[in-house]
């Protein structure tokens, strides 16, 4: 799992109701952070990069994956074209060169 990244498309898991997304994605994250083996990167993308908002029910467990080591990568383009780049509480400001950098260097993609 080190040289694996994650990449995050949506605000949540799966195709639900937003609120149930958002609940299964509080839950992956923190359970991830409980493994010995933690992806090198989460990248964010399109509506995946309001789950770094101040006010995502995901924060708090992505926090704690950052201060583990797992670097978080957010499009800047998408935060621009949400206008929410100033809501950002985690992570680095990135653009799709940042992402494909990531992708290129891992042994595996992993799409949530």
């Amino acid at each position: 799992m080190k040289s694996s990244i994650i990449l995050v498309t949506n605000n949540g898991l799966g195709n639900a109701d937003i609120p149930l997304q958002q609940k299964l994605a509080v839950k992956y994250f923190e359970l991830l952070s409980q493994n010995n083996e933690l992806p090198s990167a989460i990248c964010f993308y399109t509506e995946g990069v309001k789950l770094t908002m101040a006010d995502s029910p995901a924060l708090e467990q992505l926090k704690v994956l950052e201060s583990k080591g797992v670097r978080i990568i957010i499009c800047s383009t998408c935060l621009d074209y949400y206008g929410i780049k100033d809501k950002v509480q985690i992570g680095i400001v990135g653009g799709m060169p940042d992402i494909i950098e990531a992708q290129t260097k891992a042994s595996k993609v992993i799409t949530i």
